[in-house]
């Protein structure tokens, strides 16, 4: 082989490499995607007029409301869970982090179609919890904690939760343990020590965590349908309905294209001031 052609092979090989990825993507999403977002521009009526009714319906802005509520409620509800487990992930050594990890991970590898069923078992009103709750003395009738927004946010929660865990532990396994001692030496309490040194220095983390939580709880769709009532829809399952439904693809065009540029502003905006790629290592 001569130089030339060994030059050419070290110098485009890896876009040869990374070709049958690229392609495999372009074809299953890329241009799906496109197709249907160019679909939503399509209207005899006019261009906009599918995202003129998502605007001026309040229907329609009260199930984008509760989309946004509910992907917040869930972040939040990661971050107060999380924020500890992740603590406690990065403080433990040997068999005791191990033990952490394997909780955190065999729920992240379980089937999702399972643990939402697994929640309907617990959750319904003669379920294990209710059936505790009676047992007990706390309650006479079941709880209604399944088939509305409280069993949607409760199976989002648990589901979510190991996108909070493992941002934040990759941030926290990255402080200096010194700097709690040189604290602690300066004269600060445990507690002044950890609220005024460490939760700053693990502030990025957190907020990338619960960026990237809400991002991914916008497109959730599976556990608002199994958990969530008729009424307490999310945008997913509106964007569902007027596919599989009534065969309006133009407006689930337009529905997804809200969805799709509300996740790419909020991706571009963690990028930019939380560094969201620095997270996983991109950088």
């Amino acid at each position: 082989m001569s130089s030339t052609m060994m030059h050419a092979v070290r110098r485009h090989g890896p876009y040869v490499l990374i070709l049958p990825g690229f392609m495999l993507l372009a074809g299953l999403f890329v241009l799906p995607v496109g197709q249907l977002l160019a679909t939503s521009f399509g209207d005899p009526a006019g261009s906009f007029v599918h995202y003129e009714r998502i605007l001026t319906q309040p229907v329609y802005l009260r199930v984008i409301l509760r989309t946004l509520t509910l992907s917040a409620a869930t972040a939040a509800l990661c971050l107060i869970l999380g924020y500890p487990l992740a603590y406690q992930l990065n403080r433990s050594k040997g068999v005791a982090r191990g033990l952490i990890l394997l909780c955190i991970l065999i729920p992240f590898w379980t089937n999702l179609l399972v643990r939402s069923y697994g929640w309907i078992v617990l959750l319904n009103p003669q379920g294990v919890i209710n059936g505790a709750l009676r047992e007990a003395g706390l309650v006479e009738s079941g709880l209604p904690l399944v088939y509305n927004t409280t069993g949607v946010l409760i199976g989002m929660t648990q589901i979510m939760l190991p996108y909070m865990v493992l941002p934040l532990a990759a941030v926290m396994s990255r402080i200096d343990p010194r700097v709690m001692d040189a604290a602690r030496s300066l004269g600060a309490s445990p507690r002044a020590a950890f609220l005024k040194v460490y939760v700053p220095l693990t502030l990025t983390g957190a907020l990338g965590g619960v960026l990237l939580v809400f991002m991914i709880s916008l497109g959730f769709f599976v556990v608002p349908a199994m958990l969530g009532g008729q009424r307490d829809i999310l945008l997913a399952q509106l964007i569902e309905f007027n596919v599989n439904q009534t065969l309006n693809w133009p407006f689930a065009g337009a529905l997804s294209a809200v969805l799709l540029v509300s996740t790419l502003v909020l991706y571009a905006f963690g990028d930019r001031f939380l560094g969201l790629r620095r997270l996983w290592g991109a950088e």
